[in-house]
C-alpha cells in the first residue's frame, strides 16, 4: 500500500459522531467538529426523549447545512426525515434497510457491520456507506463486538464497492492506519475532541 502524503489532512476523513447523551455540550461539540472541518457529522442519542432529540437535531442540521457538511441521524428514521438529514445510520438491531427506505426515501443510508458477511449483506441490500469495526479496542460500548483489526478492515475495503467507515477505538494516533487500510472515513466518538486539538 502506498503511504499517505505527510501533509494529508486527516480531519478531511473524520466522520464525527456526537452522542447527545454522553457529551456535556452536544451542540458545542458539533460546532467544534464542523469548525475543524470534519467530513460528515452524525448525531445519536439512544435514550434521549423524542422532543429533546428532535430539537437538538434541528439545530445541528442547520449548522451542518451552513458548513456544507453532510448531516446523518443515527437510528431514528422519523427524525432524519423530519429534519431533512442527508443520511440515516443503522445498526444491526435497528430497522432493516428496506423498511428505512420506506421512511426516508432516497436519503443515503449507512450500516454498522462487524463481519464480512454483515458487510456484504448490507451492500447487497442497498447500503450507501458501510461502517466496519471495531478496528481497535473500544470503551464506547458496554458490550463491544470482537476487535476486527486492520488486516480484516483492509480485506473488507478491497471486497466492497461502497465506501467504508472504520469504527471502534480510533484516535489521532491510529487514524492514519485505517486510511492506509483503505477506509474512506474513520469515525470518532470518545476521542472526537482530540482531533480538534490536532487540527488547531
Amino acid at each position: 500500500m502506498a503511504g499517505l502524503p505527510e501533509t494529508s489532512p486527516l480531519i478531511d476523513s473524520l466522520y464525527a459522531i456526537v452522542d447527545a447523551e454522553a457529551a456535556d455540550r452536544p451542540l458545542g461539540l458539533a460546532f467544534q467538529a464542523l469548525n475543524a472541518g470534519c467530513a460528515i457529522l452524525q448525531l445519536r442519542a439512544k435514550r434521549l426523549d423524542d422532543v429533546s432529540f428532535l430539537e437538538i437535531a434541528k439545530r445541528v442540521r442547520s449548522a451542518c447545512s451552513h458548513a456544507g457538511v453532510p448531516f446523518v441521524v443515527n437510528d431514528r428514521a422519523d427524525v432524519a426525515r423530519l429534519v431533512r438529514a442527508d443520511g440515516l445510520h443503522l445498526g444491526q438491531d435497528d430497522l432493516s434497510i428496506g423498511d428505512a427506505r420506506r421512511v426516508v426515501g432516497d436519503m443515503q443510508i449507512g450500516v454498522s457491520t462487524h463481519t464480512l458477511e454483515q458487510a456484504a449483506a448490507a451492500e447487497a441490500r442497498g447500503a450507501d456507506l458501510i461502517a466496519f469495526g471495531p478496528v481497535f479496542e473500544t470503551k464506547t460500548k458496554e458490550n463491544p463486538d470482537p476487535v476486527v483489526g486492520l488486516r480484516t478492515l483492509e480485506a473488507i475495503c478491497q471486497a466492497l464497492s461502497r465506501p467504508v467507515v472504520a469504527i471502534g477505538g480510533i484516535t489521532p494516533e491510529n487514524a492514519a492506519e485505517t486510511r492506509l487500510a483503505g477506509a474512506r472515513y474513520f469515525a470518532a466518538i470518545s476521542a472526537l475532541p482530540r482531533f480538534f486539538e490536532d487540527a488547531s
